[in-house]
């Protein structure tokens, strides 16, 4: 027998809606429609324009046949259009599948297989890797797709048009939605994001309209952000759906200020010129800003808050943004849980400790997110937490509603994530007794290059195909520029020269250039009895920041 709080009390369009980030950008056309929403370079739109464009775009990709369950790819750089797919693709629950611009053809076209996407919106700057990866997908995988070529007023250099649809005027041909609709069901699939990894091992992480939404709003609650915030674009929104923030600058009536290129010259002319008060990125984008002539930041007398994440962030960064007056606050997180999920929150004693102290303190991952259920340290093998000891090395694990599906055709893989009930980061941290936690090495070696997840086992992958080498192993580095790249040591055939030059064209031929070893080390790599390679001793050598802890 029900109780009678479920009797004649149940659920109606009246009293739930699905959650889904969607609602924000209706909201913010509604009410403040009036306002703007995106700049970039000459073109300025309002939030009522914006809704207006995100519709049209719905309605056009509709009448491609794209609906509930299709996968709409995105090769673009941080341009309103981008803005656009995250809030047209959602609205008619499909999927979107935002592709990483730095990756080569071969592995892009792997992806748009993988996902099985219906339509793919792409940049005229990547034309040319878009049209190899085009031709592989053709060839080797039977795949065709349509293509509709985006030609972004501020990109003025060589690209040639690749699909038969070109963005502007074939929006402009479709009347727009009546309105941006989230999903009937929260738990429908909002995004699909690959991780590093090889093709071997696919790993399309698979999130959801719920945990986009909490996400979103954690991010307000993290940042205690106001209404109408001026949010400048040096992250990449190919990187976990730029950690949820598209929807969570919707969510405020903010304003995206988009940047096609990442330097330090048109960031601070943006910040000065717009008056820009929040952005995110990884500790070489901080790095620029604080590394650049006092000239170069002249004007910019507001308080800018930043968000550091995709590693641990220097001492010398965070000491450095605390010198020019920069707002920065580390956050942790993965693809997995959209992001970031956990973040150092200053608490208002530290401000009387020492500025090293307070880098160390605020240098720690932290907490988790307000709307993330749980976030804790546990040893993976008896699935039991560690001490708060500061000591105790575990797995850092993740629960709750800001958790991804799984894994994209990946089953194995999923079970694997979420066994005994927790999401396994890979991450080997310790619990410090406020219960910050504080990561101490990466199990699933990753090395992060200026905040690019890398493989070490893809590299490797690719350094085995080279017929010199008999034995490899790749590990981080620590570099100034990068934060980690990218170390590699060689094991040569007995008998046989080879050079680093020969080494890293090689690698150049199979890897994205962001991927390619920038050091090589030949040496005799160092093996257990049963021939396992130490990693450990050549983290060591290689001055690694990973931990040097074997494990």
């Amino acid at each position: 027998m029900t109780n009678i709080f479920e009797q004649d009390l149940d659920p109606n369009s009246a009293n739930f809606t699905a959650l889904s980030p969607v609602s924000f950008v209706e909201r913010s056309a509604e009410i403040f429609g009036d306002l703007s929403s995106v700049v970039h370079g000459h073109r300025t739109y309002t939030w009522a324009q914006t809704r207006d464009r995100s519709a049209r775009l719905a309605a056009a990709l509709q009448s491609l046949g794209v609906g509930r369950g299709s996968t709409v790819s995105a090769m673009l750089p941080n341009t309103p259009e981008m803005v656009e797919v995250h809030y047209a693709v959602p609205a008619l629950n499909a999927v979107l599948n935002p592709l990483n611009t730095r990756l080569d053809a071969a592995l892009i076209a792997w992806q748009l297989n993988h996902c099985e996407c219906a339509v793919l919106i792409t940049d005229r700057e990547f034309s040319p890797v878009m049209s190899k990866a085009l031709d592989i997908l053709k060839t080797q995988f039977g795949r065709s797709i349509e293509v509709i070529d985006v030609c972004d007023s501020e990109y003025t250099g060589p690209g040639e048009q690749l699909g038969a649809y070109e963005y502007e005027p074939w929006i402009a041909s479709h009347e727009p939605l009546s309105k941006l609709e989230g999903p009937q069901n929260e738990w429908d699939a909002i995004a699909v994001s690959y991780t590093s990894g090889t093709t071997g091992d696919p790993k399309g992480v698979v999130t959801h309209h719920r945990g986009a939404y909490l996400n979103a709003v954690s991010n307000v609650a993290t940042w205690t952000m106001p209404h109408f915030p001026t949010y400048l674009w040096t992250l990449p929104m190919f990187h976990c759906n730029g950690w949820c923030f598209p929807w969570t600058v919707a969510m405020l009536a903010g304003t995206h200020v988009c940047l096609r290129r990442v330097e330090a010259q048109p960031i601070l002319n943006a910040m000065r010129e717009h008056r820009v008060n929040h952005y995110c990125a990884a500790p070489i984008v901080h790095s620029l800003i604080y590394n650049a002539p006092e000239s170069m930041r002249a004007g910019i007398d507001q308080q800018v808050r930043g968000m550091v994440a995709g590693a641990a962030p220097p001492a010398a960064m965070i000491e450095g943004m605390a010198k020019i007056g920069f707002d920065i606050t580390h956050v942790y997180g993965l693809t997995e849980v959209y992001g970031p999920a956990s973040v150092a929150v200053k608490r208002e004693s530290w401000a009387d400790e020492s500025l090293s102290e307070q880098t160390r303190l605020n240098g720690r991952q932290g907490v988790r997110y307000v709307l993330q259920e749980g976030m804790t340290v546990m040893d993976p093998e008896k699935m039991t937490e560690c001490p708060a000891d500061g000591v105790t090395m575990g797995e850092i694990m993740f629960k709750g509603n800001i958790v991804m599906k799984g894994y994209l055709k990946n089953p194995r893989a999923t079970h694997e994530a979420f066994a005994g009930g927790w999401f396994h980061t890979g991450d080997l941290a310790v619990m410090e007794p406020d219960r910050y936690v504080k990561i101490k090495d990466r199990s699933k070696d990753i090395i992060i290059s200026g905040g690019e997840n890398i493989s070490s086992i893809e590299v490797e992958d690719a350094l085995y195909q080279h017929p010199a080498v008999i034995a490899c192993a790749v590990v981080a580095a620590p570099d100034a520029k990068w934060g980690e790249v990218p170390c590699a040591f060689i094991e040569a055939r007995a008998g046989v020269t080879v050079t680093q030059e020969e080494i890293i064209a090689h690698c150049k031929s199979l890897l994205a250039g962001f991927k390619v070893p920038k050091i090589i080390v030949f040496k005799e790599i160092p093996k257990t009895s049963t021939g396992k390679i130490q990693k450990f001793l050549l983290r060591q050598e290689a001055g690694s920041v990973k931990a040097i802890h074997q494990s």
